[in-house]
């Protein structure tokens, strides 16, 4: 693992070459230095790592989009500063539109990554080496490439598919957008021939690195969120004997001593240093404001106040549930030992040596996750049989809360719904559970009832400032984020969503 982060760093600034795509990162187009690069194994190694460097900034915000836009998470609000509210608070009040810089942001580094992706995979192809070794090669940087493109379809609908690089300004200007369904046949492309070359483990200085579970996981997901459940059921039983297993104790899934353990199928790797900026911080983005050294143990130290869970949300948790103390903190006793009732998440709160640089990796896909997708498909398949109970009640045991029974088929389906937001919470599963398991009327009543419940008693206080007019309205065509506006001047072509 040290490798890896250590040839990461390396390729920080040598990935920045590969990216001439001019509709999504106006660079200086002569520079095309990239072409004479990728001529070993030691380059094309350098290439793929630098492709997960990449993911530690995309992951960083990932947050905004799936946790705290949905009914999970809010904001500590600011009074003394408004100036997330172009930003930040307008994806927590489903205030967005073409302009939002982050929801442009989010596009923007996408197709940056599948863009140096496109460009060693180009390059992959003309090269002589070892043929295991370039199979390898493919299969991670295609994982990575579908990953994204998944959210990016799950996010704005019909998109732009490059599976080239783009050489020119006119072939960028030519770009248009694929409906949904081919956007997941190319998914599907890319898992499939992922799986084929992903190796079940890696040198124990490799860890990290994308593996068949890490495939199988997200190609399985892939089907169910289309409603394939045989065949994601199918995919879900290659995972199985692949010798993951739940750890004992929740709280151990998220130490920052015991990363990349058994029941760990993929995490995005973060170092605790000081140099290199390949160390993470989501404690810091998480803690309460002004909590100056209670929560983040360096003197003196605030948090941001973002991504703060809701009441609605901890209110879920049941008597017992080991699960919610090593999630969430409900508050913390301050420096005067006065208790402040801000909760903030626990999940990413460890000791760490540097300040500003805690040692956190994020969890992307874990095998709890797995076999409550085993449940979910089985009792979409046959109902709630012996076995969808044992799949959902092995989660269940683990955090000390009591076996489930008895239920029909739409009881075992909301269960298994509450379970993956309490099992899950906080690692950017949300928004896309509640896009795949509800109807859009569903899921907007959902959400404006979560609305109605913040309007009337906020998570946290707002320091006598009122909720805006247009504060947690939100209407069914924004499910899907607008395609930014900066894209819009760059190729009218490409079209915006409907009602934006």
């Amino acid at each position: 693992m040290k490798l890896i982060k250590k040839l990461i760093l390396v390729y920080t600034t040598l990935i920045l070459i590969s990216s001439c795509e001019g509709f999504l990162d106006k660079t200086d187009p002569t520079i095309l230095v990239a072409d004479k690069f990728y001529k070993n194994e030691v380059e094309i190694e350098q290439a793929v790592n630098g492709v997960y460097a990449l993911l530690q900034d995309y992951f960083n915000n990932h947050w905004q989009f799936t946790e705290y836009i949905s009914d999970n998470t809010t904001l500590q609000f600011n009074v003394g500063d408004r100036g997330q509210g172009p930003s930040l608070e307008a994806l927590e009040y489903w205030q967005y539109n073409s302009g939002t810089g982050n929801i442009s942001s989010l596009y923007n580094s996408s197709y940056y990554i599948i863009a140096n992706i496109n460009r060693l995979l180009d390059n992959l192809e003309k090269i002589e080496i070892d043929q295991e070794y370039k199979a390898q090669a493919i299969g991670q940087v295609k994982f990575i490439r579908a990953y994204i493109y998944f959210d990016l379809v799950r996010f704005f609908g019909d998109v732009i598919v490059v599976d080239t690089p783009v050489q020119t300004l006119e072939e960028a200007f030519l770009a248009t957008r694929k409906p949904a369904d081919e956007v997941y046949q190319f998914i599907l492309a890319d898992l499939q021939d992922a799986v084929q070359k992903l190796p079940e483990k890696y040198p124990t200085d490799q860890t990290g690195k994308a593996t068949l579970g890490a495939g199988l996981t997200l190609l399985a997901k892939v089907y169910l969120t289309n409603k394939q459940y045989a065949e994601s059921l199918a995919t879900l039983n290659q995972i199985q004997p692949l010798g993951y297993s739940l750890l004992d104790n929740y709280a151990a899934v998220f130490d920052t001593n015991n990363k990349n353990h058994r029941e760990s199928i993929w995490e995005i790797q973060y170092l605790g240093l000081n140099t290199g900026g390949v160390n993470s911080s989501f404690i810091y983005t998480f803690a309460p404001r002004l909590s100056n050294g209670s929560v983040i143990n360096f003197p003196g130290q605030d948090g941001g106040g973002w991504n703060i869970p809701t009441n609605e949300l901890i209110a879920l948790y049941e008597p017992g549930d080991e699960r919610k103390e090593a999630s969430l903190q409900e508050g913390y006793f301050n420096q005067s030992d006065e208790w402040v009732a801000v909760p903030f998440i626990n999940k990413y709160n460890h000791e760490h040596d540097v300040r500003g640089s805690s040692d956190d990796n994020w969890p992307v896909y874990r095998y709890s996750d797995v076999l409550l997708m085993l449940a979910e498909t089985i009792n979409e398949l046959s109902g709630p049989t012996g076995e969808a109970y044992e799949y959902i009640n092995e989660v269940r045991r683990r955090a000390g809360v009591p076996s489930l029974s008895g239920l029909d088929k739409v009881g075992l389906r909301n269960a298994i719904i509450k379970e993956r937001r309490i099992e899950l919470a906080f690692e950017n599963h949300r928004w896309f559970d509640l896009k795949r398991t509800h109807t859009n009327p569903e899921l907007i009543e959902l959400l404006r009832a979560h609305g109605r419940s913040e309007l009337a008693s906020p998570t946290t206080d707002r320091g006598g400032i009122p909720f805006s007019a247009g504060d947690y309205q939100i209407e069914e065509y924004q499910l899907l984020f607008p395609i930014p506006a900066d894209q819009l001047r760059i190729n009218p072509g490409v079209g915006q969503n409907p009602g934006y």
